[in-house]
């Protein structure tokens, strides 16, 4: 079970990006976008339907999930997320060094 979810921000541990941070923005099965990470470059062609110059354009692609771990930004460090439940909310996931519900 995955504990992230899209919107949180994360810190890669390891491929060539190893230590940069960034937002999660989605999630496919277990590949990830991550922005700013894995930047490759991508030849397109002009479409003069939609007004689409072409050329060499670079956007994020896909990372595995298990190369990126939670970043605790009040701590400046990656930390562990666990799952505590509250009678009020349900599941909560809360930080595991600070014990700090994370949004």
């Amino acid at each position: 079970m995955n504990k992230l979810r899209t919107g949180d921000e994360v810190i890669v541990i390891s491929g060539k990006d190893k230590g940069k941070t960034g937002t999660l923005t989605k999630i496919k099965g277990d590949r990830c976008l991550v922005s700013g990470i894995k930047l490759v470059k991508k030849h397109v062609k002009p479409n003069p339907q939609i007004n689409e110059p072409g050329g060499i354009i670079e956007k994020e692609s896909f990372i595995n999930i298990s190369n990126i771990a939670f970043y605790n930004t009040s701590a400046k460090k990656r930390d562990k997320l666990q799952i505590n439940l509250d009678e009020k909310k349900g599941k909560i996931r809360v930080s595991k060094s600070t014990n700090k519900e994370v949004k």
